[in-house]
């Protein structure tokens, strides 16, 4: 009798040690993006949960790593961690760490039993297909797509009901005109923060001359172009027009986005993202309304011009199980799992397997199928990360009106 608890006793140890895991199962090991309190998590581990349910040879491991993998992931994977799959930016997830990734293009020809009997391919957003080929060296595919985002104005329906604004603006001139009426309510028209207001500038400059300039511009140290001192007029002007919030000289973040959800703002230029991180301070009834940069006179570049991306999730090239892998992210990107964590999040669906479009962001439905060329973030104004800190402290002083247009580019070019 005691020999015989001796032995179970060994069982039950070795057992814990394993974790619990079964070794008839195949493990699937998964480095998450997402902090697991974050809705995002909680939507994709009820996913993977329901997918094991589906699929009991297989187990899924969730490793919460939160953004801390942009720091965690490389070292991983260099020294031979068992990781078959992860997410994040699509950018980054290709350029970053392509060379561990699996080459995804034969299996998005596939089709699966949640994309409508069409490929794979034929039912994810075909820019962000596009998008995610872009940015590797040899054109494949090494991510696939999911929670995708544009960069533009979040506003207040209401408070644009309120001034008698029919139809969002297409141009500056328009846009300046919306923001007149606007502050006949004595509401300031746009908001920001220390941590996102270089986009302000950084997209009207690319609006004027594209994001190559731009790049080029804080790369170079092109701060005599003409463009940019009119760019910096331009935004003066609407500073001196009484346009910008007051409180963007001591905004740090994430209050700019806050203010706009708490209708103390009626604009603020950031990512579809915002929805979601400023809900309880919003409400569900706060009407959301979406619009792109508007244009320039005498600009090369588009309305639809701007930075857009998406999540996505990477597969480690290494991996033992790479079907069952790509077949685990079909369902998360497809069908009923597309569309539950779109609605947990405030977020966007990435196929159009679901009807299902997030009510807060039911204006940018029209405006992924006209996307234009593809802007780096903040129109690539922050490209130079050694000048990135000059350009932001002088771009708060021009947006609160403590500089002028000259004295921007003075303090730039030094």
């Amino acid at each position: 009798m005691k020999k015989i608890l001796i032995i179970l006793s060994a069982f039950i140890f070795l057992l814990s040690c394993s974790g619990g895991s079964d070794p008839n199962k195949k493990k699937i090991v998964y480095w998450s993006m997402w902090n697991e309190t974050e809705s995002q998590g909680q939507a994709v581990k009820a996913a993977i949960e329901d997918y094991m349910s589906k699929h009991p040879d297989i187990e899924v491991e969730i490793n919460f790593n939160g953004r801390e993998i942009r720091k965690t992931l490389q070292p991983a994977l260099d020294n031979g961690q068992t990781i078959d799959f992860w997410d994040e930016n699509i950018e980054r997830t290709t350029k970053n760490w392509g060379k561990y990734a699996l080459k995804l293009d034969d299996y998005i020809t596939n089709v699966y039993d949640t994309t409508d009997g069409k490929p794979y391919e034929d039912v994810i957003i075909k820019s962000l297909l596009d998008l995610g080929r872009s940015f590797s060296e040899d054109g494949s595919l090494y991510a696939v797509p999911y929670q995708p985002f544009v960069f533009l104005f979040n506003y207040n329906k209401k408070i644009f009901r309120e001034a008698g604004i029919e139809k969002v603006p297409e141009t500056w001139q328009e846009f300046k005109d919306a923001c007149a009426k606007i502050k006949a309510l004595g509401i300031p028209p746009i908001t920001d923060d220390d941590a996102e207001i270089n986009a302000l500038l950084g997209y009207h400059i690319a609006k004027y001359k594209g994001t190559e300039f731009v790049q080029q511009l804080v790369t170079e140290g092109l701060w005599d172009d003409p463009i940019v001192l009119k760019a910096a007029k331009d935004w003066q002007e609407m500073v001196e027009l009484g346009y910008v919030s007051p409180k963007v000289e001591g905004n740090k973040f994430p209050a700019g986005r806050h203010e706009l959800a708490r209708g103390e703002a009626a604009m603020f230029l950031n990512g579809t993202w915002v929805p979601n991180f400023v809900m309880e301070t919003a409400g569900e009834d706060f009407e959301w309304g979406h619009f792109p940069y508007p244009t320039v006179e005498g600009g090369t570049d588009g309305l639809y011009d701007m930075h857009y991306g998406s999540q996505s999730f990477q597969i480690n090239k290494n991996t033992k199980y790479p079907k069952e892998t790509f077949d685990l992210i079909v369902h998360l990107t497809t069908g009923k799992w597309d569309e539950e964590i779109a609605k947990r999040s405030y977020a966007l669906p990435v196929s159009s397997t679901t009807t299902y479009w997030t009510k807060q962001l039911e204006d940018t439905k029209e405006i992924f199928p006209r996307l234009g060329k593809y802007y780096p973030l903040d129109g690539g104004i922050d490209v130079n990360t050694e000048k990135t800190p000059i350009i932001n402290a002088n771009i708060i002083k021009l947006m609160s009106g403590q500089i002028t247009a000259e004295e921007f580019v003075a303090e730039m070019k030094k």
